[in-house]
């Protein structure tokens, strides 16, 4: 039933934010050189790699490791990735990837490829056998301000109390998030 969720919401989403998509591709390609899309490595269900797409915010020369590892992220943001990150539109070309199954709409957020830490607290836990989200209970829990153990905590709440409605209200809780530009830091 998840996945069948899935493809529903993401093909009405796909439909409805196209246009504005486009839009957001000329903006990123008429304000700083380079693509308008980064690929990500990122680790899935069961550690597998895959490439994960986001409107690219930082500049080409970014260093590849999380944002926050960065000593002065500020000089690598482009002229519109800020914008992007606290809107959350940045995170749009992930919807692809819930179409292609590599994602799905509520689950931990896909760990990047190097952080070694979080791929392991979370194997540890059997987080390993769920399908990365675009967002989920961690996120919507704190987000940039929790520490590893405590993304964790909320991601293994999250695998004991899963169902639709649990997914339902994680959701409705990211729109409000996203609304009111809550839980962003970089």
């Amino acid at each position: 039933m998840k996945r069948l969720f899935d493809l529903i919401l993401v093909t009405i989403l796909i439909m409805v934010l196209l246009v504005p998509m486009l839009f957001i591709i000329l903006a990123i390609r008429l304000t700083s050189k380079g693509p308008a899309l980064y690929w990500s490595d990122r680790v899935g269900f069961a550690n597998s790699t895959y490439k994960m797409p986001k409107f690219r915010s930082m500049r080409i020369d970014t260093p590849e490791v999380a944002t926050h590892l960065i000593s002065n992220p500020e000089e690598f943001i482009s002229p519109i990735g800020r914008f992007l990150r606290q809107t959350s539109l940045d995170e749009l070309p992930q919807l692809f990837s819930i179409l292609k199954g590599d994602m799905s709409f509520v689950g931990p957020r896909p760990a990047l490829f190097n952080q070694d830490d979080l791929i392991a607290l979370r194997s540890e836990n059997g987080l390993d056998k769920l399908i990365p989200g675009l967002t989920g209970w961690a996120q919507v829990n704190g987000r940039d301000e929790l520490s590893i153990p405590e993304k964790v905590a909320f991601e293994v709440e999250y695998m004991q109390k899963k169902s639709f409605w649990f997914d339902l209200k994680i959701l409705w809780m990211t729109f409000l998030k996203v609304i009111n530009n809550q839980g962003v830091s970089h």
